[in-house]
């Protein structure tokens, strides 16, 4: 019998602060692992991730085609079909077309908007739907259909861990200089130096906002939302087939204030890219 797949991307979440957030559920699944993402921002993240590609171990003194051909064998295991190989996944190099191939459902359930219905990222989806709140992962629970003669694959893109790292619910400054979920296209131009305050005061928006108390508050709410994600997978387990293998990582890490800089995107440093990585069977 082939094994569902549930694909969990937590949104900007880098490994430290899941690695701090206490993760009894979790950690069910497997051993965690400090991985690598290959792309900063969240579109190119997951497009990679839909090559079947998996986040990488940045691994010294070795040709990359080797590691990647034992990347995409790993498939055999997670699927329990045998003989899976990079060559499977030719011509497409699409991991939902690969697995329509085999008699998988493909769905995907996408919190952040950026990677919505209409872009390139819904490919060889038979379902590819965008959540109505971008921090619900409970909503998102909901979605789950499994079938009993069918194999469902789920790519899901969860949107707590990303900025404001707001919990469905939970009231947030709306006016914060930067404007991520559902308004990131609506505030995109509005992103300026205007400064703030009263008569005196030269600090700008931006220099205000990431302060450095304000920026370790962000963090440590990054390391809540993550537990209370954790706290869902309870009822994960609980809707979902024991024929299931489960990866949980993330897209990219996030910047509270290493080097001047605050977010993702068109940043490099370390920490924007080390992400946390598990997966393995469904935990009885």
């Amino acid at each position: 019998m082939k094994n569902n797949i549930l694909w969990i991307i937590f949104d900007s979440c880098r490994f430290d602060t899941f690695a701090a957030a206490k993760t009894p559920n979790i950690s069910r699944i497997g051993q965690l692992e400090k991985r690598y993402a290959f792309a900063s921002w969240t579109f190119p993240a997951h497009a990679v991730y839909l090559t079947g590609a998996s986040p990488h171990k940045n691994p010294a003194g070795v040709f990359a085609s080797e590691i990647y051909k034992k990347d995409f064998k790993r498939w055999s295991e997670r699927l329990a079909i045998p003989d899976v190989s990079f060559q499977s996944f030719i011509p497409e190099l699409s991991l939902p077309a690969f697995l329509r191939r085999q008699g998988y459902r493909t769905n995907a359930l996408v919190s952040m908007p950026v990677l919505n219905q209409t872009t390139i990222i819904n490919n060889h989806f038979d379902r590819y739907q965008l959540m109505e709140d971008f921090n619900h992962f409970d909503a998102i629970l909901d979605e789950l259909v499994f079938h009993d003669n069918t194999p469902s694959f789920y790519f899901i893109n969860v949107g707590e861990t990303h900025y404001p790292y707001a919990l469905h619910g939970e009231a947030y400054d709306d006016r914060s200089i930067l404007f991520g979920d559902h308004g990131v296209f609506r505030h995109s131009d509005d992103l300026g130096g205007d400064e703030v305050g009263g008569e005196g005061e030269d600090m700008t928006a931006a220099e205000k906002y990431f302060h450095v108390d304000r920026l370790q508050e962000l963090k440590q709410k990054q390391v809540r939302n993550v537990e209370h994600l954790d706290g869902l997978f309870t009822k994960l387990y609980d809707l979902i087939p024991p024929n299931t293998w489960i990866i949980v990582t993330a897209d990219h890490g996030e910047l509270f204030g290493e080097g001047g800089l605050f977010g993702h995107g068109p940043v490099f440093h370390r920490k924007v890219f080390e992400i946390p990585y598990l997966e393995g069977k469904a935990p009885a």
